[in-house]
């Protein structure tokens, strides 16, 4: 029988990462990123404090030890007043290149108003070791203009991954995952929260091009027929897998789905259910919501990272797949 989706094992002490009693992460704990160093996991994460604002956080933990964090606070300031991140900086994505480390990140700027086109700029800042963070100046390094779809959108966000692609002629091509996001605020969950799964390229992480959609919602799933987010992607096997949330209507809210595709451009779901990946599930943390993954390979399993109700407010937890008992799917070249 072909299958969609992973097995995934929830963490049984979940959730691992839970919002401190007060001070910059006592709202919530969300958009996790994880990356390996030696026998330590990083954790950027976003934390949400009590006065409204978010922030790209560090948390850090032996790889043995997941259920002891060391929080370290945040590591990205907010914007000014009348910039694209003035309010929130939230969904860390981290991409090495050369010797620098790059963090992708999505600005807020309420000021704008509430709903989705308050997100208008994907930002960059530059390390060399993870701890000092030195922004791009100029603000955002991809805007969510020029979909021929949408004219006069604004709204982006990250939420995917980036891949590194080397070419024939031994260039490096870097793929961003991310979030067109094109709600308005309105009572109907379908306008309000109208998104889809988008892709642009980039020869130094600086400048990008060819922006396009990749996956949509789909109206005969009910659990994904709202918006579907910025893929995170991998390589298994001959294909590329995908896991990411999706919106619908049969949990109002956030769960996790999967993708799997031949080429890593056209994307297929299976029957609806059949890629439901993560649900909301149980009366606790996750009974609402899940979202916001972060995938990384540990012992030749995947461990994934994600948030529980709330957008991170019940905190972050872990899932573990064994990528051996996954049947991909047998598509056609």
């Amino acid at each position: 029988m072909t299958r969609w989706k992973h097995d995934w094992l929830r963490d049984s002490r979940n959730p691992l990462l839970r919002p401190g009693p007060d001070g910059f992460d006592s709202v919530c704990c969300m958009n996790p990123h994880v990356v390996r160093r030696g026998d330590e996991y990083w954790l950027f994460y976003a934390g949400g404090d009590a006065a409204g604002a978010r922030r790209i956080c560090l948390a850090t933990a032996k790889a043995d030890r997941l259920d002891a964090w060391t929080k370290h606070g945040p590591v990205l300031e907010l914007g000014g007043e009348g910039d694209f991140d003035a309010s929130w900086c939230v969904l860390p994505c981290l991409l090495k290149i050369g010797s620098a480390w790059h963090l992708y990140y999505t600005g807020r700027n309420l000021a704008l108003g509430p709903g989705l086109q308050s997100f208008t700029g994907i930002g960059l800042a530059v390390s060399d070791d993870l701890v000092t963070w030195t922004k791009h100046p100029g603000g955002p390094v991809l805007r969510g203009d020029g979909f021929p779809d949408f004219p006069g959108n604004r709204g982006i966000a990250g939420g995917g991954n980036i891949l590194a692609l080397p070419q024939p002629d031994g260039d490096i091509l870097y793929r961003m995952h991310f979030t067109l996001l094109t709600g308005t605020p309105n009572p109907d969950v379908k306008v309000d929260q109208a998104k889809l799964s988008a892709v642009a390229e980039s020869h130094d992480g600086i400048h990008w091009f060819n922006k396009r959609i990749t996956l949509r919602p789909r109206p005969e799933a009910d659990y994904e027929n709202v918006a579907t987010t910025g893929l995170v992607v991998w390589r298994e096997g001959d294909d590329w897998r995908a896991i990411y949330p999706a919106i619908g209507t049969q949990f109002g809210a956030y769960s996790l789905c999967e993708a799997v595709s031949r080429d890593g451009e056209h994307w297929e779901r299976g029957a609806p259910g059949e890629n439901l990946a993560l649900p909301p599930q149980g009366d606790g943390w996750e009974s609402a919501m899940t979202e916001y993954p972060s995938l990384i390979e540990e012992d030749g399993k995947l461990r994934l990272f994600y948030c529980g109700n709330g957008y991170g407010r019940t905190g972050i937890g872990t899932a573990l797949s064994d990528k051996s008992k996954v049947i991909n799917p047998v598509l056609e070249p």
